[in-house]
């Protein structure tokens, strides 16, 4: 069947035609139209005997012809269809001995043009957008030298009044040692310029250098040269073989890192670009080729470069050994297995730095080794974008950042539980500037890598630690050993089966996003782990028959009570997202100055139910210490762990709430009493608490408020007002009840305070910051800082209304609010309010 259109004497571009055709006509009226169109073909063709050519005719034609022929069985050779395009036109040239026919229609075309008036076009219904922009591509040299036709900013092939479409650079010119040192260093800011977010297109494959390497695509290393094309000459050294290390390495370096984000979850655009353009950046070639090639490299500036200054080969060799580590360290094989190697490759780039940037001095200028036209033979779709200019001092800042994130990142393979590992990726990822993307990415890889966490944990197991360090402290829910029962009607059995079907949503990886990505994404995470509290009731539930827990009893209420061990994990993991949300708020500065009462009143609304359940999961532990009295060693050292952990919880959750609490009072009685410049008032406020709390409308506990009692909550109103009144109270119990919320927040304040400093005293085993604890300490004692701040302005205010005896309408005049720029505050997640008199 495959040959049929054979055995029927069709060629096979008869036979497609058939086909086409056929397919085309069982289509409907409006498609098959439309179909019609695109089959339309505008070859020609001309049946050439004895050495003359005959007609040229078109091909629709002649196919129309013999399918007829076909479709009447004539198997003789039917006369060719007549030409329309040739008979149709009054000046066609006969065709005579071996000519084409031919016609010159440019004095007509431009007489008709100028009939047309301006803003008027005539167009083809077959002339679609691909012949237009084909139309604009081409240039025609009959066209007058101020015609533009194309766009410079738009197409690549445009080209100016007597430029060229490429440049005179020659790669093989011999190069002095100052100039390899111009072209390391530029293309090092390239590379810098691709990891901060900009192309390949625009950076590193505008090179000259770099575009001789990659294209044509080398089939061996040996082919990756720079006079690939010719027959290799002697001489020229620094040329062919420093440039010629130092730019494969750089290129294996960028397909490492590439790799590396290939596999975990960045965002395009956003964070990377990881479009290549059609260029192999070396994948296929092994780290060893490479590495023997940057080590020849090295051997001849030591023995055989010719020159008298040594600073010039110390700065040669300072670059070909950092190249040489950033190999090493960006290699994608054994990460987690050579975790401590990697560590030093990283931590061993750092010495090398000062000296690059000393002997940066020494570099001469080689602008003209890139050029944006390179990008014309790039496989793109994007119009021409102009070449990223990054300093040297901003690439070198960047490249220090990197190459620090690589060696701290390599600390989290240091498990010391999953709360630790937690808060280590917050602490890694709230650095100021966060790390690049890279960093991140690898980061995300050391967590998750061959089935397991860190390369040491079962994902299993990183739920059953977390769940032992908080609720779950020497339970038989968690014990190793129900696995190893296969007795289908063992309890143990039971309770692993259970436990195996509990669901877990790693939240890591979450936070290895950038900082405004992972805001929204927890936005997101927060309503599954509301799914997945539901789903941890029915489980409780159900491991109460074979766990054999005993209720508690209540003597207050007189009534027994279940502790719900899971949900109230998965409840605290979802408190502790919804803070972070809030929290990330004012770091990002999505929040108005007007809102900022109000969202840290909801702040401490979601730092107080977190309180609760900590509150809860202490005391179960508790109880359940009490009910073992013939405890294991390991199972009351677990048991200390866990209350020491929760007791420290409950201090800093305590301490979180009463500074929300201080500054939720403090900005609505300065906005009363004060004239604050930067006061702004946008959109309904309606709606911008729809917005605000849009994340958590769906969440069950704790309940969003309605507008009104946020209103009335986060405002100087009594409670009998609404927010659609007009308050009628007097100016003076006005300032009189100022007064006293400023008591309030003054109490409060110091309350915070006070276990701030009580939290900044914890050991970083207790409170989990063992790998992070330097940055723990900072932070702490930030917003120690910034309740010393709130304190101060309170303060001030007081003193003012107290010397005009709390009724004086003139204090607000002599009182001045400023609110500080993003960054300029002691901590971004505490915007206090700065009072000084005028």
């Amino acid at each position: 069947m495959a040959f049929a259109w054979k055995q029927a004497g069709l060629t096979y571009n008869r036979y497609l035609a058939v086909a086409a055709r056929v397919v085309r006509r069982s289509l409907k009226e409006g498609p098959r139209f439309q179909a019609d169109r695109r089959g339309e073909m505008e070859l020609r063709f001309a049946k050439w005997e004895k050495v003359n050519s005959a007609v040229m005719y078109h091909l629709r034609f002649a196919n129309d012809a013999q399918l007829s022929q076909l479709s009447l069985n004539d198997k003789d050779e039917a006369p060719p269809p007549p030409n329309p395009l040739l008979e149709s036109s009054p000046r066609n040239i006969p065709p005579s001995g071996n000519s084409v026919p031919s016609q010159d229609i440019t004095k007509d075309f431009k007489k008709a043009s100028k009939a047309l008036r301006v803003g008027k076009v005539v167009k083809d219904e077959s002339f679609t957008l691909f012949e237009a922009v084909g139309a604009l591509e081409m240039c025609s040299p009959l066209a007058e030298k101020d015609t533009k036709i194309m766009d410079p900013k738009m197409d690549s092939g445009y080209l100016a009044n007597g430029e060229t479409l490429e440049d005179d650079y020659d790669v093989l010119h011999e190069l002095l040692p100052e100039e390899v040192i111009g072209i390391m260093d530029q293309l090092l800011c390239f590379e810098m310029a691709w990891h901060m977010g900009f192309p390949l297109s625009q950076s590193l494959l505008t090179s000259y250098y770099i575009d001789r390497l990659l294209w044509p695509e080398p089939k061996s290393l040996g082919e990756a040269r720079f006079d690939r094309d010719k027959e290799p000459a002697n001489g020229n050294q620094l040329l062919h073989v420093v440039l010629r290390a130092y730019c494969l390495s750089l290129i294996k370096t960028c397909d490492f890192v590439h790799r590396r984000l290939a596999t975990e979850k960045f965002f395009e655009e956003e964070d990377f670009v990881s479009h290549l353009f059609h260029r192999n950046l070396l994948t296929d070639f092994a780290l060893a080729e490479i590495q023997d090639i940057l080590y020849e490299a090295i051997k001849f500036i030591e023995r055989d470069l010719q020159s008298k200054n040594d600073t010039l080969k110390e700065a040669l060799q300072a670059r070909l050994s950092l190249r040489q580590l950033l190999l090493h360290a960006t290699n994608v094989d054994g990460i987690v297995y050579n975790h401590k190697d990697r560590y030093h490759f990283w931590d061993q780039c750092l010495p090398l730095i000062p000296g690059i940037v000393k002997t940066n001095t020494l570099a001469l200028s080689t602008r003209d080794s890139y050029s944006i036209k390179v990008q014309r033979r790039l496989a793109t779709t994007t119009p021409p974008r102009p070449i990223v200019q990054t300093n040297f001092a901003e690439a070198i800042e960047f490249l220090e950042r990197m190459c620090l994130g690589g060696r701290d990142v390599y600390q989290a393979m240091n498990y010391h539980g999953p709360i630790n590992l937690q808060n280590f990726v917050w602490a890694f990822q709230s650095r100021t500037p966060q790390p690049p993307v890279y960093i991140r990415s690898l980061l995300q890889s050391l967590i998750w890598s061959d089935m397991k966490v860190l390369g040491k944990t079962s994902f299993k197991q990183l739920i059953f630690d977390d769940l032992e360090e908080t609720v779950l402290a020497a339970s038989i829910l968690t014990d190793p050993e129900n696995d190893q029962v296969e007795a289908p009607h063992h309890a143990r059995f039971k309770i692993s089966q259970e436990m195996d079907e509990f669901a877990f949503l790693d939240i890591y990886v979450t936070l290895c996003m950038n900082r405004s990505r992972l805001r929204r994404m927890l936005s997101h995470l927060v309503l599954e782990w509301e799914t997945i509290q539901l789903e941890a009731e029915n489980i409780d539930v159900e491991m109460r028959r074979y766990s054999g827990e005993v209720p508690g009893y209540d003597k207050v209420t007189a009534q027994y009570f279940w502790s719900y061990p899971l949900s109230r994990w998965a409840c605290h993991h979802k408190l502790r997202i919804m803070q972070w949300i809030v929290q990330m708020g004012f770091e990002l500065d999505i929040y108005q100055v007007d809102e900022m009462a109000g969202m840290y009143w909801y702040l401490q609304h979601v730092t107080n139910a977190r309180l609760e359940e900590i509150r809860e999961m202490r005391s179960y532990t508790m109880i359940r210490a009490d009910n073992m009295p013939r405890a294991t060693k390991k199972e009351k050292f677990t048991l200390s762990r866990a209350k020491s952990y929760l007791s420290y919880a409950e201090v800093e959750t305590s301490a979180l709430k009463c500074f929300a609490d201080g500054l939720s009072c403090v900005s609505p009685t300065f906005k009363t009493l004060c004239t604050a410049e930067s006061l702004t008032r946008r959109a309904k406020p309606t709606l911008r608490y729809q917005l605000r709390m849009k994340p958590f409308a769906p969440i069950s506990h704790p309940p969003v408020p309605s507008f009104d009692q946020f209103m009335v909550l986060v405002s100087l109103r009594s409670p009998a007002t609404t927010a659609s009144e007009v308050s009628e109270v007097l100016e003076a119990d006005r300032l009189e009840q100022a007064l006293g919320i400023l008591e309030v927040a003054e109490s409060a304040l110091k309350e915070a305070r006070k276990k701030w400093e009580f939290v900044s005293k914890a050991d970083a085993d207790v409170a989990k910051y063992v790998n992070c604890e330097e940055w723990w300490r900072v932070c702490v004692k930030n917003v120690l800082r910034s309740c010393i701040a709130a304190n101060v302005s309170i303060a001030t205010a007081k003193k003012a209304m107290e010397n005009e005896n709390g009724r004086n309408l003139e204090v607000g005049k002599k009182l001045k609010v400023e609110i500080q720029e993003s960054g300029k505050n002691y901590h971004a997640w505490w915007i206090v309010p700065k009072i000084t008199a005028k």
